[in-house]
């Protein structure tokens, strides 16, 4: 059966209320929680941006049964992939179980480009993403590895290392990503809203390689007291998210994303976030995504009433999607 984690979004949110709202998330029948790793939020009003590894270990001590993700970077500009490893086993160990997989993607220049280091095109920043992930891999392994390439390494090696592995999967938004990502994650993680296009990227992985592997999603969504204000609230959130991937990842600042924003209207949420003022309205769609074959789906409410949001769907829309 799919599970279904409540989204801790640190660009919209301090991280003490994102600790209260996780704990009434789990409260509320929500199977795990999931988060971004980002340096900087979409836009200076959305005002936040917490540490996502200080918070996990914060999270995983304050509930007792949830289990967790976070995408991170690899590539070696905010973080080597050592570090990375060292975080993710860390965690592994003190909380064994709660942390089954971490999905890796290429990044943001918004985030990564802070290290000062060139921001290079998508080509070499997949062959980064997939270096970084082969060092991850063999240190969480038990491996001591020196590694000299795109990403850097010497006799680094993990000295608490948990029992149980963790997965390392890829994360895309495209059919060709997917597809290079069957070759060698250990899962995929993608978002969208549309069940039909959604198909297709989980096809284009299991095409290179993923057949049998676990797939994850993200979907956004707004609910709200009325129809018109879940639609307000997702573009005052969330316009940010329409640009499209060539733009998100070369935009440098949350400035940049205001401006580059200001053209997108209140209608064109509709094409990237469910909208509407009846929980009941979600659980088709999301039973139509469920059936796809998603491991766990994670449920993001890009507005602002996130505690009407988890009553909601604990009480009439994960019941009703568990049958």
């Amino acid at each position: 059966m799919t599970r279904f984690s409540y989204h801790i979004s640190h660009e919209q949110f301090p991280p003490g209320e994102l600790l209260q709202l996780v704990q009434e998330a789990e409260a509320a029948g929500f199977d795990g929680a999931f988060s971004s790793d980002h340096l900087q939020p979409w836009a200076p009003a959305q005002g936040h941006s917490g540490f996502a590894w200080a918070w996990l270990g914060a999270a995983m001590q304050a509930t007792k049964r949830l289990q967790f993700g976070v995408i991170s970077v690899p590539g070696g500009w905010r973080y080597s992939p050592a570090v990375l490893a060292q975080a993710v086993a860390t965690l592994g160990v003190m909380f064994p179980g709660r942390l089954p997989w971490v999905a890796l993607g290429s990044g943001q220049a918004m985030n990564e480009a802070v290290s000062g280091q060139p921001w290079p095109e998508k080509a070499e920043r997949n062959a980064r993403l997939k270096e970084g992930a082969e060092i991850m891999r063999a240190l969480l392994a038990g491996e001591t590895v020196t590694h000299r390439g795109r990403v850097s390494v010497v006799e680094a090696r993990l000295w608490s290392r948990p029992e149980q592995a963790t997965r390392l999967v890829g994360a895309a938004t495209s059919e060709k990503t997917a597809e290079w990502l069957g070759g060698w994650a250990d899962g995929l993680l993608t978002v969208g809203t549309e069940p039909e296009t959604l198909k297709r990227t989980i096809e284009a992985f299991r095409r290179g390689g993923g057949e049998g592997k676990p797939v994850y999603l993200k979907v956004d969504l707004c609910l709200a007291a009325t129809e018109e204000e879940a639609l307000r609230q997702a573009h005052e959130q969330w316009r940010f998210n329409l640009l499209g991937s060539d733009v998100n990842w070369e935009l440098r600042s949350p400035a940049q994303f205001e401006t580059a924003a200001r053209f997108v209207q209140p209608e064109d949420m509709r094409q990237a976030v469910r909208i509407s003022a009846d929980p009941a309205a979600f659980v088709d769609w999301l039973g139509e995504c469920a059936a796809l074959g998603f491991e766990s789906i994670d449920l993001h409410n890009v507005g602002t009433g996130q505690r009407a949001f988890i009553e909601a769907f604990g009480a009439r829309v994960l019941p009703a999607l568990r049958g």
